[in-house]
This record gives structure tokens, C-alpha cells and sequence, in this order.
């Protein structure tokens, strides 16, 4: 099934480089996700390529903890994200508590994401059809 992550940004804006429908994954991370309601979710900690099917997977959010200690991760389906080049960040349709509700993981226990029973949970939680 083809999805395509939307993309909020100036129509007058023709830049040099090749952004924003092409970029480096490196360029993204940090990236701060809000909510609808503007509300900070967290950042852009990784971005997880499905290797066999040339797709973006996952980008991994990273929140609470100070300084990158005590993080906790989650699996966000690419799909769920739109990108907001006017403000640089992401934005996801979940409420702060949902957020609060996922199922996350530290940086020393991933979940295996090639797992189809977990990925096929994470993408029902966020409201997604699946990529593959």
C-alpha cells in the first residue's frame, strides 16, 4: 500500500538543495515532534529503514529524561509524521496522554521491528495501515 508522509511548507519556497521530498535521514534527527494541540512530544532520535523494501520504517522518538538519560523510545510509523518545514519539526495526531499510554522501550532493550505480531500492533496504535 503506497502512503505518502505529508509535507507542510512555503509553496514559494524553491531553495537551493535537495529538500524537502529528498533528504539526508542525519537531517531530521532532533527534530522536535509536537502534537495538534502544539503540545512537545518529544524529538527525532533515529530513523529505521526497512532494508529489504527500500522504505522507511520508523522514526524512533525519544522523551522525558535529562540530556538523553533516561529516554524512553518509541516506534512512530513514518506514516504517522508530517513533516513541517515552516516551523522543522514533526507533527503527530496523538494526544499527550496516548503518547503517555505507548508502548515504548529504553535504548538498551529495542524491540525486534522485523517482527510482523509487533509492528502490526505499533502501526494499529498510531491509527496507521501498514507500509508493507
Amino acid at each position: 500500500m503506497e502512503q505518502n508522509t505529508p509535507i507542510i511548507r512555503d509553496p514559494q519556497d524553491t531553495g537551493p538543495g535537495p529538500g524537502p521530498e529528498i533528504m539526508a535521514a542525519a537531517t531530521l534527527d532532533g527534530n522536535d515532534v509536537y502534537n495538534l494541540a502544539n503540545e512537545k512530544l518529544g524529538s527525532i532520535e533515529d530513523i529505521m529503514l526497512d532494508v529489504p523494501r527500500g522504505r522507511i520504517a520508523y522514526a524512533v522518538l525519544s522523551r522525558g529524561g535529562i540530556l538523553g538519560m533516561g529516554d524512553k523510545l518509541f516506534a512512530i510509523p513514518w506514516s504517522a509524521l508530517t513533516l513541517d518545514t515552516q516551523r522543522k519539526c514533526f507533527l503527530l495526531d496523538v494526544d499527550e496522554q496516548k503518547m503517555k499510554d505507548a508502548e515504548g522501550f529504553d535504548k538498551d532493550n529495542w524491540p525486534r521491528m522485523a517482527d510482523v505480531a509487533w509492528a502490526t500492533r505499533t502501526h494499529e496504535y498510531y491509527d496507521q495501515a501498514p507500509y508493507w
